[in-house]
């Protein structure tokens, strides 16, 4: 029997997936690593500690699972997005540490850029608003900032990459400089109409195309790595949102799934049909499948869900660990009033206030850490609301369910209220490791393991369904509580 295998470099933690052809998890390797906070605002990650400790958790999944690299078929990259690395191409080093996608420092430039009118460019080009969420100011800043990147730049030495690019060019030792169509949608550099790098933009920031990787389809062989024992093709790339789309097998036009992440990231699958969002959200290449016609989706972006339980833990330390707190939001019956509006990087999809700031409010004397714990959950629940109302208007549909997977979408507390705010069933897979599934799947069809996504289809099966319990009266309500909270979290810019 032959094994994927899966790489899925997220924002907090690499981890590496065994699956075997029916898509059954075998084995999991998983380790944190060090985010650094400079300044206020400032989000990095020091590439060569992923690299290190992506490699690290393939070597130990493969022991886990007592298989060589001989037992895989294929290695499938799954990775954050838009977190920019840059390095030498003759030395393979980064000349700093990585923007990763959470990070606010290009906020200013964002703001001149559509001072000087270009978001309709941008957006025209890239499906894409203006925002420092996006890779190429984070370039932009690397050569204003960063004097070797300017000196490599000059010397035609600098690579600029998304994660799976640098992933891919340390396992392929420095042969193989090239990315997949979804990561290259999200960096703004890329004109999705096209499907090259858009001369204009490039132009814009001050990026060369020489600097930039090879756009290939998210499925075929991108290369081969040694570094396991034996010879593997890596054969499937996308970004985390797109790749847990395919992994839900939201491969037909009106499917939509959400992943809880450290962000929340909706995603609606449009096929060959690119919709242009008029409320705000972002179009975006799902995928193309070798030599096959790209595919698009609609997407909406939260910046802080699953990072809110984090900061329970760890900022205001009224949970030992992350999955306490359900238990403790399940101890009183509602938030008492609370909100917990978590901006802590400003405000995501359909808003896009990239000055709005984290806020508590409705508190009295009878707050307990449970309603705040409780209100932070809800908090992620009705960021969700926000991007699917404003989705089911982008696409005039009205959604008849959504495919929920990642972390938190393991706490049922959360994926009930979730339900009940939309007022539509929220299904949970049976396997929630679905960024990393899609990602396995990808490089599977890319070595031929299945001829077409109908042969995948079948093997998706829902764990639990939560249907939506709440009197439409009191969704009102609450949304409406919800509304005035943002409000005030607002930068009113």
């Amino acid at each position: 029997m032959k094994y994927l295998l899966a790489l899925d470099q997220g924002t907090t933690s690499s981890r590496s997936i065994i699956f075997d052809p029916q898509g059954k998890v075998i084995a999991v390797a998983q380790k944190e690593f060090t985010q650094h906070y400079p300044q206020p605002g400032w989000v990095e990650h020091d590439a060569e500690e992923i690299w290190e400790t992506q490699l690290k958790t393939a070597k130990e999944v493969l022991k886990k699972a007592k298989l060589s690299a001989k037992d895989i078929s294929a290695i499938g990259i799954t990775n954050q997005r838009e977190t920019t690395v840059a390095w030498s191409k003759k030395t393979g080093k980064p000349v700093a540490k990585a923007i990763v996608w959470q990070d606010r420092r290009t906020a200013k430039f964002c703001d001149k850029l559509k001072a000087k009118g270009e978001a309709k460019r941008i957006g025209a080009k890239t499906g894409l608003v203006i925002d420092a969420y996006f890779s190429a100011t984070k370039m932009h800043w690397f050569l204003q900032n960063v004097p070797e990147a300017k000196a490599l730049a000059k010397a035609d030495e600098l690579a600029f990459g998304t994660i799976d690019s640098w992933l891919l060019w340390k396992l392929t030792e420095g042969q193989v400089h090239a990315t997949d169509v979804s990561n290259a949608s999200r960096t703004m550099l890329y004109n999705i109409g096209t499907g090259k790098w858009d001369a204009d933009l490039l132009k814009l920031f001050g990026v060369s195309a020489s600097a930039l990787p090879e756009v290939k389809p998210s499925s075929g062989v991108f290369g081969e790595t040694s570094l396991l024992g034996g010879s593997i093709p890596i054969a499937g790339i996308a970004g985390d949102q797109q790749s847990a789309l395919f992994g839900q097998v939201c491969t037909q036009p009106g499917m939509v799934k959400n992943t809880y992440g450290t962000g929340c990231f909706m995603l609606m699958h449009t096929g060959t049909k690119r919709i242009v969002s008029t409320n705000n959200l972002l179009t975006t290449v799902a995928w193309q499948l070798g030599d096959g016609p790209m595919e698009y989706a609609v997407e909406g972006s939260v910046f802080i869900a699953g990072a809110v339980v984090q900061w329970l833990r760890d900022g205001l330390g009224i949970i030992k660990k992350s999955s306490d707190v359900e238990e403790l939001a399940a101890s009183v019956p509602d938030t008492g009033g609370v909100h917990v509006v978590p901006a802590f990087a400003g405000l995501g999809a359909p808003h896009w206030d990239q000055h709005a700031r984290g806020l508590i409010c409705g508190m009295t004397r009878g707050t307990t850490k449970a309603h705040i714990a409780r209100a932070a959950l809800e908090g992620i629940a009705y960021q969700v609301a926000d991007i699917l109302n404003a989705m089911q208007a982008d696409a005039d549909m009205k959604l008849r369910e959504l495919r929920v997977d990642g972390g938190a979408s393991n706490n049922n507390l959360m994926m009930q209220f979730q339900a009940d705010i939309l007022g539509v069933p929220v299904v949970r897979p049976v396997v929630t490791e679905t960024t990393a599934l899609g990602a396995a799947y990808l490089a599977g069809l890319g070595v031929g393991l299945w001829k077409s996504p109908k042969e995948i289809a079948s093997q998706w099966e829902a764990e639990k369904r939560f249907k939506p319990a709440m009197a439409p009266a009191k969704r009102k309500t609450l949304m409406a509580g919800w509304a005035g909270a943002l409000e005030r979290a607002r930068s009113g810019e």
